[in-house]
């Protein structure tokens, strides 16, 4: 939490935030509060960037700094409940089981997840979140990307193997990581496109998602073969 002294007329009681808030806002229940200041924590930090003064947070929501104290007990705390709403609020634990779903063609499965998770993460907010934390906060990152690895990379690794018909009991090795992350990473970039860099996009995402799954996947199990030696 940022240390910059409060000023004269706040203080940590919701009675007492300020005047233009209006009662029934004051009036909100514990939990309905938290779920407000989360949501425009969200919002601020994708804005700003995860340096943004929790200061400037509460006069946005228009509430006094000390009272988001007793929320969350500083800005580590606020940020760690942001990542979990947004980082692992867009995960889906269905997609694992779907995507290693053997009676579908590997195809199909790769396009229906992936059109499924952008429509879950490819929004303002997320996007340049994950920005964010990949510039600013390495423990976020790293913790996303730990999810990321387990979830999806490891498993989708053992399904392009069975697609390439490469029989290996070895563990996974760092050069497939990368050849999946590298699809991955090609999905994401659309997003980047669309919220970052404010590129101008085509106006049938799905179907560049599509193709850019397909593209990766015709050439993948041969990669994966010659990884293997096989």
């Amino acid at each position: 939490m940022d240390s910059s002294p409060p000023q004269p007329q706040e203080c940590a009681t919701d009675s007492e935030e300020r005047p233009r808030v209006d009662k029934a806002r004051r009036r909100l229940p514990r939990n309905q509060r938290e779920k407000l200041i989360v949501a425009e924590a969200i919002k601020f930090f994708a804005e700003v960037g995860f340096e943004g003064q929790t200061r400037a947070l509460a006069q946005r929501l228009g509430v006094t700094q000390p009272l988001l104290y007793r929320y969350f007990p500083d800005k580590e705390a606020l940020i760690d409940r942001v990542y979990k709403e947004v980082f692992l609020g867009g995960w889906d634990d269905g997609w694992r089981t779907a995507l290693t779903d053997r009676s579908t063609p590997l195809a199909d499965r790769l396009v229906a997840f992936y059109l499924s998770y952008t429509k879950a993460n490819f929004s303002f907010e997320r996007v340049r979140l994950f920005m964010f934390a990949g510039l600013k906060d390495e423990s976020i990152a790293n913790r996303y990307m730990s999810h990321v690895r387990e979830h999806l990379f490891l498993p989708l690794c053992l399904e392009i193997r069975a697609e390439a018909k490469v029989a290996r009991g070895a563990p996974v090795s760092p050069e497939e990581v990368e050849l999946v992350a590298g699809l991955h990473g090609a999905i994401g970039y659309v997003g980047l496109r669309r919220w970052v860099y404010q590129a101008q996009m085509p106006d049938d995402l799905d179907g560049v998602i599509v193709e850019l799954v397909r593209c990766y996947l015709s050439g993948l199990p041969e990669a994966f073969r010659k990884i293997a030696g096989t």
